[in-house]
């Protein structure tokens, strides 16, 4: 995470307490920064990747969209992942407790960090989440 950010710290914490979910049912994998998933390290291990990136196109710069326009910046980032090559599940972001609206996002499997940091700034977001090999996700503050 970058020392010094122009995010508002509570935009940050904000981040920090999201619940990240891979799927859409009740086998989903739940990311928490900073602690190791060994959902996740088993799906990585399967799928013989040993990265991915959670990412959104929804909201930018955390300013709430139209509905109609996150969609289509939605569907414009299942396009670029897979112009990679790279296999996404569709998940969401939503922190329990607030009225933020749950935004739809990919977990890109095989996403290394530098990429994964040029898709999040294509779309204006504030931050990612990536996960190395050791499978602890890690929010990356991309301004």
């Amino acid at each position: 995470m970058l020392e010094t950010t122009q995010i508002h710290p509570d935009k940050v914490r904000a981040y920090l307490a999201t619940d990240y979910r891979l799927g859409h049912t009740d086998q989903d994998i739940v990311l928490t920064i900073r602690k190791r998933s060994e959902r996740l390290a088993e799906l990585f291990a399967g799928s013989g990747v040993n990265c991915g990136a959670f990412l959104t196109a929804y909201n930018p710069r955390g300013t709430i969209q139209p509905d109609a326009e996150n969609n289509q910046a939605h569907s414009q980032l299942a396009g670029q992942l897979q112009e990679l090559g790279l296999q996404a599940i569709e998940g969401s972001g939503s922190e329990e407790g607030t009225d933020w609206p749950s935004e739809k996002s990919y977990f890109a499997l095989g996403l290394a960090l530098e990429p994964a940091k040029t898709i999040g700034t294509h779309f204006n977001q504030d931050a990612i989440v990536w996960v190395g090999a050791d499978a602890v996700p890690q929010l990356i503050l991309l301004r």
